[in-house]
């Protein structure tokens, strides 16, 4: 159990390091892109398109776009293609770690939908490259040549990935199948598209050959959509800290909500960087997120109103073990007001990244979770604040290694 938490650690934190080198990456190159201005005339005579004059560290940049390409290849071509790719490895290696390995735990929530983790991972990996496959095909067919037309689709088929995920796996779980499928579809843009383009443009250049525009147009467009898609991605990768978007009644609403508002602000900075400034973009995402964060804060009746008084009424028709019947006691008296599907506890009003212990089948599925929790780390009670002691501890690990 150790060894996975240590590979879930370097692994998520590799993939941070990588998202944040393509990110930066992504929005620089939009920024310069959308920055250049029309160059003197000296500069146009040899093929500059664009120019722009920049400081950082010290000292003076000056970076230029070329219409066609320069008079002789450079020896060394800065490519930019490792950052997407690791980002993706990385992350998708997570998600076969945490949801994968755990579905039982993560994936699945047999209050939405009691699927066996077999069939959970198929979906979720249906979900992620089903929805790839759709959004490849729209941008290969004429669509792609209405950019609002184009929008909309997207719109549409996020709405879908959002409710059908969220019908299938527990909040956490569709949350990050819906950031899965975005990623996926970011990557893509520069393996299928981007880099072959790019490549093609060298050749040419290299060969003294004209350029088809429409290389260039191609992946501008798949630039543009990374681009947009990016803030919503990164609210995804941190979602599962905040369980009171995934753990809400109409969970893959409020997901759409945040995609398309920071979506809408993301608008603002491409436009900025063209000298276009309308704060009205800023100022109506502001309050979009301050009336979606008041609706889900609002009660709302899908908690029961009494909760169960002792977890073993609600425990299944089979007797309990001795140990077992001392760790239910245990689970109710130090982790249940925190992790129910009413929480007591005067800080955590939702169950902390989804984990309920609602009757013993929950507590059973989680054992591996409490276990390492509880029992090995001691991180858990939260600073210990219901004073579980070390004897305690001890027969939680009992339980869970008897049943090994």
């Amino acid at each position: 159990m150790q060894g996975l938490d240590w590979l879930s650690l370097f692994l998520r934190w590799f993939h941070v390091i990588a998202g944040v080198a393509w990110i930066g990456a992504s929005f620089y190159f939009i920024w310069l892109d959308n920055s250049l201005r029309t160059p003197p005339e000296w500069k146009q005579k040899k093929g500059i398109k664009g120019d722009l004059w920049a400081i950082h560290g010290g000292g003076f940049y000056e970076v230029a776009k070329y219409a066609y390409g320069p008079e002789t290849m450079p020896s060394t071509l800065h490519w930019f293609k490792w950052e997407a790719y690791t980002t993706w490895l990385s992350g998708f290696a997570l998600l076969i770690v945490v949801y994968y390995f755990g579905a039982s735990a993560y994936l699945i929530d047999p209050s939405v939908n009691a699927l066996s983790p077999a069939h959970a991972i198929l979906s979720g990996l249906g979900v992620i490259f089903g929805g790839l496959a759709f959004y490849e095909a729209a941008c290969r067919s004429p669509l792609a040549k209405s950019p609002k037309a184009f929008a909309l689709f997207l719109i549409v088929l996020l709405c879908i990935a959002a409710w059908l995920t969220a019908q299938l796996f527990s909040g956490r779980g569709a949350y990050i199948h819906v950031g899965a499928l975005v990623g996926t579809i970011m990557v893509a843009n520069v393996f299928l598209n981007i880099m072959p383009n790019q490549r093609k443009m060298v050749a040419a250049v290299a060969a003294k050959q004209d350029i088809d525009p429409a290389w260039g147009a191609s992946a501008k467009l798949r630039s543009v959509h990374n681009n947009y898609l990016t803030l919503p991605l990164l609210f995804i990768m941190i979602s599962n800290h905040y369980p009171m978007t995934y753990q809400h009644p109409q969970n893959w609403l409020v997901l759409i909500a945040i995609m398309a508002l920071s979506a809408w602000i993301r608008h603002f900075f491409n436009l900025k960087h063209q000298d276009v400034i309308k704060p009205s973009i800023l100022v109506s995402g502001a309050l979009g997120m301050l009336a979606l964060a008041i609706w889900v804060s609002w009660p709302h009746g899908s908690a029961p109103t009494q909760p169960a008084t002792s977890l073993s009424e609600t425990a299944p028709t089979t007797d309990k073990t001795p140990l077992q019947a001392k760790v239910d006691a245990l689970i109710h008296t130090h982790c249940v007001g925190c992790h129910s599907s009413a929480p007591t506890d005067d800080i955590f009003k939702v169950a902390p990244l989804g984990v309920k212990f609602d009757n013993w089948n929950d507590i059973a599925r989680y054992g591996p979770q409490i276990y390492q929790r509880v029992a090995v780390s001691k991180d858990m009670p939260f600073l210990n604040k219901t004073g579980m002691t070390d004897a305690e501890r001890q027969q939680i690990a009992d339980w869970y290694l008897n049943q090994q």
